[in-house]
């Protein structure tokens, strides 16, 4: 089971940054989790919620400050909210990133930074996923990216998920600890989709799901899970 650090190790370091990232690949994570907003001076910043109140010292939203005003935040121990270009070169491929479209609009210059990334830094499709709740990003970022695995993300049962994936070329499907169950396992896992399970923290989870076949979890303590699943 591949087991993934949800905003890196979040719950050892402060969520979605740099030395978040960098704990959860140093415990020895294949993949990294994070958020991403534009921000107003374009570029693409590494935070969950579409306001900085809950996570920083700061309030207002992503998308109405510019990165040097976002930088004047501490982000807990004094961390910044870092762009996505500073996470990339941090991780610099010794993990893989699943990449969630958070913030309106940033399918089309997060697939321009992928592409950058592949053809001047020596990344590869590989190396990335991107997920969503917002499917019509998803079906953006498909029209100019038609590689990169896609995960179909679902806060609630999935339903509808096989057409969706056919139209995506999806590689997975993302759905939450408390709606999975061996039934929906089974009914993905049939239509050749993996099944992705966020947020798991508790090894009791951690194995019932292990049962079930699912192939991949979300969690804030990677360092939980990474010898049960590896």
């Amino acid at each position: 089971m591949l087991i993934i650090g949800h905003r890196g190790a979040s719950g050892k370091a402060p969520e979605n940054t740099l030395a978040s990232f960098e704990k959860a690949i140093r415990m020895g994570v294949k993949m990294v989790e994070l958020d991403v907003h534009q921000c107003a001076s374009g570029e693409l910043v590494v935070i969950h919620d579409e306001k900085i109140n809950r996570t920083t010292t700061e309030k207002g939203f992503v998308a109405e400050k510019t990165l040097e005003e976002l930088k004047r935040a501490d982000a807990g121990e004094g961390e910044k909210i870092p762009a996505l270009r500073e996470v990339l070169n941090l991780v610099n491929r010794r993990a893989k990133i699943n990449i969630e479209l958070k913030g309106a609009g940033v399918a089309v210059p997060t697939s321009a930074l992928l592409n950058e990334y592949r053809e001047n830094h020596g990344w590869t499709t590989e190396d990335f996923c991107i997920s969503s709740f917002d499917h019509q990003q998803l079906r953006q970022f498909r029209k100019l990216d038609n590689t990169t695995k896609i995960g179909i993300l679902y806060d609630r049962k999935p339903h509808g998920f096989v057409e969706l994936s056919q139209v995506l070329h999806a590689t997975s499907v993302n759905i939450s600890l408390r709606t999975v169950n061996p039934q929906w396992v089974k009914m993905i896992h049939a239509s050749s989709l993996e099944v992705w399970v966020y947020t798991v923290n508790k090894l009791s989870d951690f194995n019932r799901l292990k049962q079930m076949g699912v192939d991949a979890v979300f969690t804030n303590y990677p360092e939980k899970f990474l010898d049960e699943g590896a």
